[in-house]
């Protein structure tokens, strides 16, 4: 059974764990719908980049 030589240090560890981190999504303000919405994706509203993507649900079932 491998067994360490040397307790691992606090500070050896914590290196080694630093690039596991949550990341903060790019939220951006849409000034055309004055709402958020990522980066390169449409709005809830279905607008992107100033043009009318995405009907409503409800014109596309009547």
């Amino acid at each position: 059974m491998a067994v360490p030589a040397r307790k691992t240090s606090k500070q050896k560890k914590r290196s080694r764990r630093g690039h596991i981190k949550l990341s903060v999504p790019n939220m951006q303000f849409d000034v055309t719908t004055g709402e958020y919405r990522l980066s390169h994706h449409v709005s809830p509203s279905g607008m992107y980049k100033g043009n009318k993507v995405i009907d409503d649900k409800n014109d596309a079932q009547a």
